[in-house]
């Protein structure tokens, strides 16, 4: 291949970072409030306001429930994050994390109807998060964790699950994990191995991988077919200082590397049938060599952002059969935003107090599906966020598995739930092209 044809494509990789400094001072913000009432005349806004306002407020100090009828707190989702761990930049603090938590909501609202709002906290301490989390709660129907270090993001997510009125999930962990899986699972149908038999090798032991792991054995992986590996070498159930230092990392290791082989990613790697990266962003993290020696036809999953470990087009020279990335730019996108607008649409429209593992496993066999439907390559595993009918079904999928699992406060046929997640999405994209077109978004 020629020196020019890489650098062309090195280029292009880079190009969406010289777009996005550009465009994010033209319009300062990706995001504002806008009114969804009538707004007539000054009469308007005695029912909106003083005095009308005071009887709305009565009915829900009498009854809190009513709260999702009066108020938007039904369709309102809190992004909350320190800023200890941003997509691959790691700690840069809660200002410089802004722009990420605005970037989520605009998903939020395109893709899944649901308002959004990015809270970013001065503080790193966890109790700090979690009671401030708490307190927020009577303004929204749910909350999104985001780029939070570890392992504090782990009982942050754990204890907040357990005490919150309301769902609360951290899209590191449950969102890479269910479209890691939904990616993984029809990877091997195309290459015709199952998930139950494939030796997988996971680089990079934070909570996206952790997760991604957790789930992968839920859904039927073997653990020990598995190994995890972070920048000291494969994990296994010898290294008991985890035990204090990072138990989740403890109860994989525990769980997978039966032979406890101590190795670098290079070495363990021989073999494999699968390769999932959520490690540092590279390029030059993972050698084209290292892919030569995995088994054939092997996945390779290289999801660090904002630049994967290796480039695809290395990957498949090497010898993959099937190769992922984290970015929309290039093909096979596992990225959590084919999945959190519609499991979130689903939590809302049924009211779910929780989101459970199982809901989780829900939305992947739903995002599964719906690439399958549309035609299995090597080069589309996933559907793109641009397929749209994606979201209602997932949504659909989530909200019915908290129905079945009784964590649901406004149970919905599937039929209703797909109606109400349609008008919601359309709704809130036909806002937006409306926007577009009259000016009031100014196309750059």
């Amino acid at each position: 291949m020629s020196d020019q044809k890489v650098d062309s494509r090195v280029k292009g990789a880079y190009q969406p970072m010289e777009d996005a400094m550009r465009l994010h001072p033209f319009y300062k913000g990706k995001l504002e409030v806008v009114p969804k009432c009538a707004i007539r005349s000054l009469d308007d806004f005695s029912i909106w306001y003083s005095p009308g306002v005071a009887a709305p407020c009565k009915a829900i100090h009498a009854d809190p429930e009513l709260a999702h009828e009066h108020t938007n707190k039904a369709n309102a989702v809190a992004v909350v994050s320190d800023g200890t761990r941003v997509l691959g930049l790691g700690d840069i603090g809660p200002e410089a994390a802004l722009p990420v938590m605005e970037g989520k909501a605009i998903l939020f609202k395109y893709l899944g109807g649901v308002d959004a709002y990015p809270i970013c906290l001065d503080t790193k301490d966890p109790d700090e998060i979690i009671r401030t989390v708490k307190i927020l709660q009577p303004s929204f129907g749910g909350i999104n964790l985001e780029d939070i270090a570890k392992p504090k993001c782990f009982r942050i997510l754990d204890q907040l699950r357990a005490e919150a009125r309301i769902p609360v999930w951290h899209d590191d962990q449950q969102g890479t994990a269910a479209v890691t899986l939904a990616g993984l699972l029809n990877a091997l149908e195309i290459v015709g191995k199952r998930l139950g038999n494939v030796h997988i090798v996971l680089n990079g032991a934070g909570a996206s991988n952790l997760a991604v792991a957790r789930l992968l054995l839920a859904a039927g992986a073997h653990g020990d077919k598995m190994i995890l590996v972070d920048k000291f070498g494969a994990l296994h159930r010898g290294m008991t200082e985890l035990q204090s230092e990072d138990p989740v990392q403890y109860e994989l290791a525990s769980r997978t590397n039966p032979d406890k082989v101590p190795c670098p990613l290079c070495e363990v790697i021989r073999g494999a049938d699968v390769l999932i990266s959520f490690s540092q962003p590279g390029p030059g993290i993972i050698h084209p060599d290292w892919i030569r020696i995995m088994a054939p036809n092997a996945i390779v999953f290289a999801c660090a952002n904002p630049v994967p470990e290796i480039w695809p087009w290395e990957a498949l020279e090497a010898g993959a059969a099937v190769v992922a990335t984290g970015r929309s730019d290039f093909p096979n996108q596992v990225n959590n935003s084919i999945g959190f607008p519609g499991i979130f649409r689903g939590v809302l429209d049924v009211r779910a107090t929780t989101i459970t593992d199982e809901m989780c496993l829900a939305a992947s066999m739903e995002l599964a599906a719906c690439a399958r439907e549309k035609g299995l390559r090597a080069d589309k595993i996933l559907p793109t966020m641009m397929d749209f009918d994606i979201y209602p079904r997932v949504a659909v999928a989530v909200g019915q598995k908290a129905i079945e699992q009784g964590v649901a406060r406004r149970p919905l046929t599937a039929e209703q739930a797909m109606a109400t997640a349609v008008a919601i999405i359309e709704r809130a994209r036909r806002q937006t092209d409306s926007m577009l077109e009259s000016g009031i978004i100014k196309t750059p």
